[in-house]
């Protein structure tokens, strides 16, 4: 068995029971959701996350990741096992994403690239 690690970011769930964090390391990338005890509970990968790098959990325990590589910006379920949705792809200005955060003040999910892409949502 090959095992490989290269955590990249993390992030912790709203309620503080779930740690999210991207591998960039192996092929594929993955999102892995850990326990707080450091148990795992689920692997992501996914095509449309190539190199994740930017990685938020909302107020609301929304799992949000860029692919840096894929050039899209996601949301995954809060169990760490599926895509919810594409938010934003190359079509949407998003190229070489390395940040994503969402503000509940503007409603609006900030993408940081080699500029800053603001998106509203409803």
């Amino acid at each position: 068995m090959l095992l490989c690690f290269a955590v990249d970011r993390c992030a912790v769930s709203p309620t503080g029971d779930r740690l999210y964090i991207t591998i960039i390391s192996c092929n594929p990338a993955k999102l892995l959701t850990l326990a707080r005890d450091g148990t795992l509970l689920a692997t992501y990968t996914d095509p449309a996350l190539e190199r994740p790098r930017g990685l938020h959990v909302t107020p609301a325990g929304q799992v949000l990741v860029c692919g840096w590589l894929s050039d899209t910006v996601l949301q995954v379920g809060w169990e760490g096992e599926s895509k919810l949705a594409t938010l934003a792809t190359r079509e949407d200005g998003v190229f070489g994403p390395q940040s994503v955060c969402y503000s509940s003040t503007t409603s609006s999910i900030i993408v940081g690239l080699y500029n800053i892409l603001v998106f509203r949502v409803e």
